[in-house]
């Protein structure tokens, strides 16, 4: 069956994609998992090559592309090449946080901001998560006081994304005054800029993923104008809902392109590997297993693709998002685990592709949301 997601348009975007790849990452990425950090010249590049922001109005410095399968096309070549943190760090840089500035910020905050977000001179993170809320956020005790013209903001955030080498954050703060448990309307989204009192920390030693750095984020009354405040005050926990599709089907997208590099990369292993004197795919539990990752991953495919043209009509739902999230990210993890079994001993060994798909995929299955809270989600709109 062919697939029927992709137009002339797209496909020209993936020549651009693949170029980048080449030319300004391949020989470089395992260096930078060494190093814990993808260098602010990627960046850069990134945005001369119109691969940053793809949202974003013309106005402003973007080419305002609302066709999110240019997205997909970006991710599918980063996952295709091996470079999975690239595609973890630009997806929370244009998935997790410019769309809340394009939602909800005022023009004044859009004049300032997205230019910055187009020709990558500002490397963003998301700041929600805390050591004691992960995925209930009405837990975060960040909070912002106001101080005049201005907020004070003081807190700490915990597993945040670009948040070792990052500029600046969009962070979740509590403004109701309160220290009892907190309501719908106790949060607002604030814009944050690296300034005094604001610290990063020391990259985390993750399992997989280690060139996209993960950190915690610590505000000692940083004091942040109210001009970048991220709409209207007590509407923060509203934002987030109303976004969750974008960032939920982002992860799915990644996640059927890891289900799909890990059929392939079986299946060359498996005809180049031979044992007791016959190639692996002479073997009949092999060529099961083969078929298995093939099916599977063609039907993740399928459901992701689907998902991608509700959310391009405005339709996909987030219980919808929610359902296409749990399976992709649960299927990555299955089938990476399985890939990584047909190789073998090579398959625990990080240089080859398939063992960084696998601890790739172990993510996805919490980031976003665990799969807990996504069954969660979809039980409670039955």
């Amino acid at each position: 069956m062919k697939r029927a997601l992709f137009e002339e348009d797209h496909e020209q975007f993936r020549e651009l994609a693949i170029e980048f790849n080449s030319r300004q990452i391949a020989g470089k990425y395992a260096q930078w998992e060494k190093e814990h950090q993808i260098p602010r010249e990627v960046w850069q590049s990134a945005g001369e090559n119109g691969l940053l922001g793809l949202a974003v109005p013309e106005e402003f410095g973007g080419m305002g592309i609302d066709d999110y399968r240019f997205r997909v096309v970006l991710d599918e070549e980063f996952v295709r090449s091996g470079h999975l943190a690239v595609a973890l760090a630009l997806h929370l840089h244009d998935d997790l946080v410019l769309p809340y500035l394009l939602a909800y910020g005022s023009q004044d905050l859009k004049q300032r901001w997205l230019p910055r977000f187009v020709d990558g001179s500002t490397i963003t993170s998301c700041a929600f998560t805390e050591p004691g809320a992960g995925s209930d956020l009405r837990g975060v005790r960040t909070k912002a006081v106001r101080d005049g013209e201005d907020w004070l903001l003081s807190g700490q955030k915990t597993f945040i994304g670009n948040g070792a080498h990052g500029d600046a954050a969009v962070v979740l703060a509590r403004t109701d005054g309160q220290t009892s448990r907190a309501g719908e309307d106790s949060f607002t989204l604030f814009m944050v800029e690296r300034s005094e009192g604001y610290s990063n920390g020391q990259p985390f030693d993750k399992m997989g993923l280690r060139a996209s750095d993960t950190a915690e984020l610590f505000f000692d009354e940083v004091r942040v104008s109210d001009a970048d405040r991220i709409g209207d005050v007590g509407r923060g926990l509203a934002y987030i809902k109303e976004q969750l599709p974008q960032a939920r089907l982002a992860i799915a997208v990644a996640a059927s392109a890891i289900c799909t590099a890990a059929f392939d990369q079986a299946l060359a292993h498996a005809g180049e590997r031979s044992a007791f004197g016959q190639a692996l795919t002479d073997f009949q539990n092999t060529r099961f297993e083969l078929a298995d990752l093939k099916t599977e991953a063609h039907v993740t495919q399928s459901f992701v693709d689907r998902a991608v043209l509700a959310y391009n009509a405005g339709e996909l739902t987030a219980a919808e998002a929610a359902e296409v999230k749990l399976w992709a990210s649960e299927s990555a993890k299955k089938l990476t685990d399985r890939a990584l079994q047909i190789h073998g001993g090579y398959g625990y060994i990080m240089e080859y592709p398939i063992a960084q798909s696998f601890t790739a995929s172990r993510l996805l299955t919490i980031f976003g949301g665990t799969s807990e809270i996504m069954r969660e989600t979809i039980g409670r709109a039955l």
